[in-house]
């Protein structure tokens, strides 16, 4: 009788653990809070959360729309979730130079939206690096800067062998 109810007892754990686990993820169903911005070039980057601040468990599809400069569209894009973060995504290089009013959108079940204004400008190379002058030391320069330890290193040598060889000499060989 006991068997049947640790059996018992084992199976309400088990069903306790799977709703437990079960119910953060019914409680991130509501919309989600969408924050854009510019990624410094030509790009659109977004992080996504849910309303009440909890990070995102899970992808979600992100659509952009945006107009631009002499209203140029763009859009719909998929935004694809980046490694930099949970619920991190970016658009890549998709918009051209100029002040861009772009739209994101996430679908039902969790509905979000939100809309900015971004300055997209051109990707930049970093800047050539300035030359450097390279002088080669004076010959005497080298010799001394480079022949000082020796000395002190050929005093040690000697010093440690002394430490190690004198002892031998002087103790006696003990006989058993």
């Amino acid at each position: 009788m006991t068997r049947i109810r640790k059996g018992f007892a084992a199976l309400l754990v088990g069903l306790a653990l799977v709703l437990s686990a079960a119910a953060p993820a019914a409680a991130h169903t509501g919309k989600l809070k969408l924050t854009v911005a510019g990624d410094g070039a030509d790009g659109v980057t977004v992080q996504a959360t849910y309303a009440d601040g909890h990070r995102l468990d899970k992808p979600v599809r992100l659509t952009l729309t945006g107009t631009g400069p002499e209203g140029r569209r763009l859009g719909p894009v998929q935004l694809e979730p980046q490694p930099e973060g949970q619920g991190f995504y970016s658009s890549g290089p998709v918009l051209s130079p100029g002040t861009w009013r772009v739209t994101v959108k996430a679908p039902a079940p969790n509905a979000g939206q939100a809309a900015a204004e971004i300055q997209a400008r051109p990707a930049q190379s970093p800047p050539a690096p300035a030359p450097v002058a390279v002088t080669a030391p004076a010959p005497a320069d080298r010799a001394e800067g480079s022949t000082w330890w020796w000395p002190v290193a050929l005093a040690a040598l000697v010093l440690t062998a002394l430490a190690v060889a004198v002892p031998m000499l002087f103790s006696r060989r003990r006989t058993s």
